[in-house]
């Protein structure tokens, strides 16, 4: 690999930027004779304001003597760092503007092949995206999940107990003192969170796409062996790009519809359908919503994770993580797709053997926890271009309801007047909110999961129907309609709907119906006028660009 193939910058001299760039070179006590070498980038997300991501140094350290080891040489950068708690208003608002900078600098430093660092929920998409685009080898290494916490001999998950907790709390059945002692015990580790989360999900889904070493999903963040994963890991890339082998190879069509099953099969986020989109795309593979529903009506639900299930990704590692999955999907999946180890899904899962003793955690695939899959594609007359559901996290009897319409216009309006002991809302209302997508928040942010009143919880209620055109966490649970499409800031008729309207849910059917007459719709749309965009920035830009929940949520430019 001679330092000629590699861009230099432009100094209208060809000769002269190689020269010069070859005398900075040596700042690490590198010889010239080193860049005839594989120049493997570490891509590396580690931020203080991530804290899924603050154990990152050894990992690094690993990745690097494994990049040694081989034959090449390890060039550590940093590119955006997203943490999912911290950073304002969302996430998703920045995913494309990470998947950007992980592309360009892949492609504007003089790099051979890349190693992906990263893990929160954004940064893995964001990363496979913009690695993706950019063309060159590549292969990722997640954060791992948290251990689990322990509260009183009870197993706790960050942030579905989070979300429980809390939710006991605003029901006054748990006061301030223990709602703190149970808020020190919810993370207790480095790490992403340690349910089917969509942390988890996607770097369930990543290893299933092939981009990721056998069983690195599923280590725990503090295991030693996810340092030997790191490390064998650095040793993988180098023999990736002395074969030539790009992302394009690996992620073929056929590998996304792996990564599909595999994600119905562990009950993995309905984040993951934006995700999976948005990483097709950009190898110019279409994934639409009818893809994902036929999936997951043939696939079983194998997995017995929170917050669909009983366990956490710490069993789910001790059950043999994704190998073990797939290999009880062998049937259903293409085993003759390339993976970075070099070797096809066949020669990866070829001498996984069951672990019957946490057949509960993996169930067998005669014999899984449900026939169908974690995830329903609904459509209908408010979501012309679909809605996702996740079935197996709401509640049964609300999987087919007709109720009243309480409607928020907007985030804020929701959080001003959900909790209003004045609220005209009763346990069989169908919460809806509106302006809460990729252009009307902006950012799609991840409040799909509407509080319930709090005089409703008092009374005993723990799940509503729930409608918006925004996420919500994958740690989250309950009866909850989100990602409808297209938004009401766009037009959408989720915009349309008014208090005491009509909404009739049907879960088996598939459908999301507004029962209100084309009419009625058709006088609204010609009075509705559309929030204002930003006035400037990267949040017009986002605004003016941004694609809709079922094309993925990428820029349209991308």
């Amino acid at each position: 690999m001679g330092e000629r193939t590699r861009p230099s910058t432009s100094y209208g001299d060809e000769g002269f930027s190689r020269f010069i760039r070859m005398a900075f070179n040596r700042h690490l006590g590198h010889g010239p004779e080193d860049f005839a070498k594989p120049i493997i980038g570490i891509c590396n997300t580690s931020s203080d304001f991530n804290r899924c991501h603050t154990h990152f140094g050894p990992a690094i350290e690993a990745i690097k003597r494994g990049i040694l080891m081989e034959g090449g040489i390890p060039l550590e950068f940093p590119v955006i760092s997203l943490g999912e708690m911290f950073t304002s208003p969302t996430t998703m608002l920045y995913r494309n503007l990470a998947a950007m900078d992980v592309e360009e600098m892949i492609k504007a430093q003089p790099m051979d092949g890349v190693v992906l660092l990263g893990g929160c929920d954004k940064m893995t998409p964001a990363l496979l995206m913009g690695a993706a685009s950019a063309g060159k080898p590549a292969i990722l290494v997640t954060s791992g999940p948290m251990s689990n916490g322990e509260y009183n001999g009870r197993m706790l998950g960050a942030c579905s107990d989070c979300r429980y907790f809390w939710q006991e709390y605003k029901a006054g059945n748990i006061d301030e003192e223990e709602l703190e002692e149970i808020n020190a015990r919810l993370a207790p580790t480095p790490g992403h969170c340690m349910v089917m989360g969509t942390a988890s999900t996607m770097a369930v889904c990543a290893e299933a796409l092939g981009m990721m070493l056998p069983g690195g999903a599923a280590i725990p963040a503090t295991f030693n062996e996810r340092l030997h994963v790191a490390q064998e890991s650095g040793r993988a890339i180098v023999r990736l790009v002395q074969k030539g082998i790009s992302p394009a190879d690996i992620m073929t069509e056929k590998a996304f519809e792996n990564a599909i099953r595999v994600l119905m099969a562990a009950g993995g986020s309905s984040n993951a359908v934006i995700h999976l989109t948005a990483i097709a795309r950009r190898l110019r593979i279409t994934l639409d919503l009818n893809t994902f529903d036929e999936f997951s009506r043939t696939t079983p639900f194998l997995v017995n994770l929170r917050p669909a299930g009983k366990y956490q990704m710490e069993q789910f590692y001790h059950a043999g993580g994704v190998p073990a999955l797939m290999k009880e999907l062998e049937p259903l999946l293409h085993v003759d797709e390339m993976t970075v180890t070099g070797k096809t899904v066949m020669e990866n899962i070829d001498r996984v053997s069951r672990n019957k003793v946490y057949e509960e955690v993996i169930r067998p695939f005669s014999n899984p926890l449900h026939p169908d899959g974690g995830l329903a594609v609904l459509r209908g007359n408010l979501a012309p271009k679909g809605a996702i559901i996740k079935p197996k996290a709401a509640s049964k009897h609300l999987l087919k309801h007709r109720g009243k319409a309480v409607v928020f216009k907007s985030i804020s309006d929701m959080e001003r007047r959900i909790h209003d002991p004045n609220l005209d809302v009763t346990k069989d209302s169908v919460l809806v909110l509106q302006n809460a997508g990729p252009v009307g928040a902006p950012g799609m942010p991840e409040a799909g999961m509407i509080p319930i009143p709090e005089k409703l919880l008092k009374a005993g209620v723990r799940d509503m129907v729930r409608i918006s055109d925004c996420r919500m966490s994958g740690t989250a649970f309950g009866t909850v309609v989100l990602h409808v499409a297209p938004e009401a800031a766009v037009g959408g008729p989720l915009g349309l709907v008014r208090d005491g309207d009509e909404i009739e849910l049907d879960v088996e059917n598939r459908t999301l119906r507004l029962c209100v007459s084309d009419e009625v719709l058709e006088q609204r749309k010609r009075e509705y006028t559309p929030p204002p965009l930003a006035a400037r920035g990267y949040l017009r830009m986002f605004q003016k660009h941004v694609l809709q929940a079922d094309e993925g949520c990428d820029f349209d430019f991308l």
